[in-house]
């Protein structure tokens, strides 16, 4: 099932995201864990490219096998800035091959020396590469509610999404953040360009200090009073921190559902516990 049909049911969706392995020896692991949350039953299960591609390998296999064991409908992350065109079209046929219906097209991130060696600069090149070469494929895109880190406004990183969302893509997933004020602010904004693709919301459970750096890192995201008050509380209590990051997240997701935000996309950072202990506290909700 694509993830543009799962959309169009017109309920709240909870969806989780895994990441493959960083080393071959941890697959197992990482199977495992991917099996274990998608026994979960989310609304569908996304899979990651790895860090510069580097276990692009695995992306498929995972995604796959959660299709087969568990029925959940999976989306292939596919990264381009480090790829050439021969690269990407091989991976779209192993993503077909899979029986992989949707695909979440992505720029990915530049290596830290700067070198790519890439026929790709943007995200909406692969988009047209992905429409051209595989279009049955449904495809996503991402998106930042506060701004991309590199761009230099809201204004031109809306120009940028609008873009790319011109070139054919059925829905998008945001970067995580923390303050939903901003996520409806952005949503006002994109609606009022005219857009009406359908916008998946991304939630971070934070469940130990470390994690946030890195979060902030990549998001950029803004973090309001309540959710540094709970770091400064919790942050040397494992347990209450795990506790808190959860319940956090999950009034996230009780706000945007009750201001009709359907669509919940949560990153897990593979952790079956925490995505089981999120979705236990919203399911009355889905």
């Amino acid at each position: 099932m694509t993830i543009k049909e799962v959309l169009q049911q017109k309920r709240p969706t909870l969806s989780f995201e895994v990441f493959p392995p960083k080393k071959e020896s941890a697959f197992e692991a990482v199977q495992a864990s991917a099996l274990e949350i998608a026994r979960l039953q989310p609304d569908f299960m996304s899979v990651t490219y790895g860090a510069g591609g580097g276990t692009s390998r695995y992306t498929a296999e995972i995604a796959s096998l959660i299709q087969k064991e568990t029925g959940t409908p999976a989306i292939a992350h596919l990264t381009c800035v480090t790829s050439k065109r021969e690269k990407v079209r091989s991976v779209l046929e192993e993503i077909c091959a899979h029986g992989i219906e949707n695909v979440l097209a992505l720029r990915g991130d530049i290596p830290e020396d700067g070198h790519t060696e890439s026929d790709y600069r943007y995200a909406a090149e692969l988009i047209e590469e992905i429409r051209t070469h595989a279009p049955s494929l449904c495809i996503g895109a991402a998106c930042y509610p506060e701004g991309h880190v590199e761009s230099a406004s809201q204004r031109e990183d809306l120009k940028h999404l609008k873009n790319k969302i011109d070139k054919g893509v059925d829905f998008i997933t945001t970067q995580m953040f923390f303050d939903n004020n901003r996520f409806f602010h952005f949503l006002y904004r994109l609606r009022d360009m005219g857009v009406t693709t359908p916008v998946l919301a991304g939630i971070m459970p934070i469940t130990n200090a470390a994690q946030i750096k890195r979060a902030q890192a990549m998001s950029g995201a803004a973090l309001p009073r309540q959710f540094t008050t709970l770091l400064d509380r919790y942050a040397d209590n494992p347990a209450a921190m795990e506790q808190a990051g959860i319940l956090y997240a999950a009034g996230q997701i009780i706000d945007l559902i009750a201001n009709h935000v359907n669509g919940v996309h949560i990153y897990t950072m593979n952790k079956p516990q925490v995505a089981k202990k999120l979705q236990d506290e919203v399911r009355v909700l889905l």
